[in-house]
């Protein structure tokens, strides 16, 4: 046989926590790899959304007094849900690693103080106010609702985590573009003011009215409130132009590539994450563990797709990251693997022709490896060929058992 999965297929390793604390811990830090998860997200944007929608038409004028009032009501019902995940997140806070250091109360404490905690307080403020009879009816109020509202988000969406540390990595660059562009700033202000003061005292008589200027076309803004009219004045626009246009270009280069890092560096640690579970790779050493990851390629599936067919050629072996899929055996069953199991191995082992067919069951990842990656690093690592041995034969006596057992059925 040429797949894996629970028993005689492999192991489909998932990662579950131990407490109901750790486990809500990680729902509400998006982290949680699975449907409930995703669902939790998904009911997190919607919640969102529908506070959103009802402060912005609260702040209309000329509603009907009913809508007005149904509006008041949905504001409360999102206050209260964010309330209510406000004391989840402070209730979990324990179990957030930063925190390890300190007692339940300690971290606690700690969250409480941070920016998180101190934005989500705030964005519970609504309930307070209904709890003391006072009534949202202005626009300024529900303003600042939303603005709450959409940086609690923010401030817990992994997004925001890979921005700041993208920032973080590429501070010097980043630094050095901003030096940049303050020299071409200052040094096209004092131009301006100099070429222009004469004939537009107003708009180029102090060097704060000159910056004005220069930011807005280094930046390509262009508002045309301003606009040189001395030749000198005009080939100094010109100039600052191309000069916004390539210190634009080059910051946009830093942070790309910093993302692209990034983006990177996570793929690897979820990928090392996946084939340091497999049962195949789990006693070998780091080294070898690096060069397998090194050797992946990630493939994406919809749902219920043939991710390979009886009788193809076995020139890989899969490793499920997320997702699932159904092994569908010659004999007519069926196997369900989940994340972290793999499949394919056999007949890259043996290199013969696959003897089942595998299909996704839902949007599936797969992490693949070729059979010439794979003998590549076979062929220098006498490890992984005596752990790809040992788990050939142990495969093919147990699918022999399986067969016996079945004839005396």
């Amino acid at each position: 046989m040429q797949f894996a999965g629970q028993g005689a297929y492999g192991r489909s390793v998932t990662a579950t926590d131990s407490t109901l604390r750790a486990r809500i811990h990680a729902l509400l830090h998006f982290t949680e790899p699975t449907d409930a998860g995703r669902r939790w997200r998904a009911l997190h944007l919607v919640v969102l959304g529908i506070g959103l929608f009802a402060v912005i038409l609260l702040s209309v004028d000329g509603l009907p007094s009913d809508l007005r009032h149904a509006l008041r009501y949905a504001i409360g019902i999102v206050a209260i849900l964010f309330s209510a995940e406000y004391l989840l997140r402070l209730w979990t806070a324990p179990e957030a690693k930063r925190y390890g250091d300190s007692s339940a109360a300690g971290a606690r404490l700690r969250w409480a103080l941070s920016l998180p905690g101190l934005v989500g307080f705030l964005a519970t403020v609504p309930v307070f106010m209904w709890l003391g009879g006072y009534r949202i009816a202005g626009s300024d109020a529900a303003s600042i609702f939303c603005v709450l509202w959409v940086l609690k988000l923010g401030l817990h969406a992994p997004a925001l985590g890979t921005l700041s540390r993208v920032v973080s990595n590429e501070r010097a660059p980043i630094a050095s573009v901003l030096v940049l562009f303050l020299i071409v700033l200052v040094v096209a202000a004092t131009g301006a003011h100099l070429l222009e003061s004469e004939r537009q005292p107003k708009a180029f008589g102090s060097l704060p009215d000159a910056l004005w200027w220069a930011v807005v076309t280094l930046t390509t803004t262009g508002y045309g409130d301003v606009v040189p009219v001395t030749v000198g004045g005009r080939m100094l626009g010109a100039l600052l132009m191309i000069s916004g246009i390539t210190v634009l270009a080059i910051m946009t280069g830093v942070l790309a590539t910093g993302f692209a890092q990034e983006e990177r560096r996570r793929e690897y640690l979820r990928v090392w994450e996946h084939v340091a579970r497999v049962p195949t790779f789990a006693s070998l050493g780091v080294v070898t563990l690096s060069e397998i990851v090194g050797k992946l390629r990630t493939r994406y599936y919809p749902s219920r797709i043939a991710v390979v067919r009886r009788g193809d050629p076995g020139d890989s072996m899969f490793f499920i990251s997320s997702g699932e899929v159904e092994v569908r055996l010659p004999a007519g069953g069926k196997v369900r693997l989940g994340e972290g199991a793999f499949f394919g191995e056999m007949a890259l082992l043996e290199r013969q022709p696959r003897t089942a067919t595998v299909a996704t069951l839902r949007p599936t990842t797969l992490l693949v490896l070729y059979a010439s990656d794979f003998y590549e690093i076979a062929s220098h690592i006498p490890a992984l060929a005596e752990a790809v041995e040992n788990e050939a034969k142990r495969r093919h006596e147990e699918n022999i058992d399986r067969k016996s057992n079945e004839t005396k059925r």
